[in-house]
């Protein structure tokens, strides 16, 4: 039994029609916490209990802290997440929910991280957002699922923020034999650390993020994401935040379920005419996102250029 759900996986008659080919929706929205994340997250906190851990500790104002306080609540684990300043109202109502200790400090997730590391005592487990192997195992069984589906694509869509969720997909693709399958990995304008990687050739510290999607917000790609570049076929695409925004409406509309920005950014390539050209089956990775109200996309697309 693991604390993640196998998800549903539909074909969508209105991005098929949207896009002009058969597309898939996996739809890992419907994780009990809200997205994918719990995948990774589960995997590893039972990794940790099984060793032994009485706390769970993570940094992450957003859809990670909240799969790891799910985890810990099932698992009978206490948990404190500690979350940046910029962390939206909604997001810490919804980690209190799951009963756990937050702690707000630092301006950006990089300095929540480092508070985090210096909480860490004998017999906690800190449980990083995107960047582990146990995490990458544990998202890679949502391709374990599409496999056994019978459901072969041509072509895999997802959004890209530390690369946890690429990295995931790419150990699935592999480990089901579907090397020839491309991963189309999709980043907001103003978040792109990865496609600033593959043209630097090594992951670099964007200087600032300047995109609403907030859970796309690494300024650092992790190792393991820029390295599935060279170890699978994977190209580098980018929408903007409008195009996210609005992706994020005409999915709600589509198939009344509401995800983030984040989440929109991968979509926006089925409502984009001609950006999955190319492809004849194409699944998209609903990756989902909790801590978005609609008025607050709402009102970020009235605010967008």
């Amino acid at each position: 039994m693991t604390l993640h759900i196998a998800t549903p996986l539909i074909k969508s008659r209105p991005l098929s029609l949207a896009a002009g080919r058969a597309v898939w929706l996996k739809l890992e929205a419907l994780q009990p916490p809200g997205s994918f994340k719990l995948r990774g997250v589960g995997h590893a906190c039972e990794v940790h209990h099984a060793r032994g851990a009485r706390h769970f500790i993570s940094s992450s104002g957003g859809n990670a802290g909240l799969a790891v306080a799910y985890a810990g609540r099932a698992l009978g684990v206490p948990v404190t997440v500690v979350v940046p300043e910029t962390t939206s109202a909604r997001a810490i109502e919804l980690l209190k929910l799951e009963q756990a200790e937050v702690v707000i400090t630092g301006s950006s997730w990089q300095e929540a991280n480092q508070h985090a590391q210096g909480l860490l005592q004998p017999g906690d487990a800190f449980i990083h957002p995107f960047d582990d192997p146990l995490l990458w195992t544990g998202h890679a069984s949502m391709i374990d699922e599409v496999a056994q589906s019978g459901v072969k694509p041509d072509a895999v869509v997802l959004s890209v923020g530390g690369g946890g969720l690429l990295s995931g997909v790419v150990e699935g693709l592999q480990r089901n034999g579907w090397h020839d399958v491309p991963v189309l990995a999709v980043e907001t304008e103003g978040a792109a650390s990865l496609q600033a990687a593959m043209v630097a050739g090594g992951p670099v510290e964007l200087p600032a993020l300047s995109s609403v999607a907030t859970s796309l917000g690494a300024k650092r790609v992790a190792d393991q994401a820029f390295a599935c570049t060279h170890q699978h076929p994977v190209f580098s695409e980018q929408v903007t935040d409008r195009a996210a925004l609005q992706a994020c409406e005409d999915f709600l509309r589509d198939h009344r379920l509401l995800v983030e920005p984040a989440c929109g950014a991968a979509l926006a390539l089925a409502y984009e005419p001609g950006r999955l050209d190319g492809y004849e089956r194409v699944l998209m990775i609903v990756c989902g996102g909790a801590t978005a109200t609609l008025e607050q996309i709402r009102d970020w697309l009235n605010k967008q250029p």
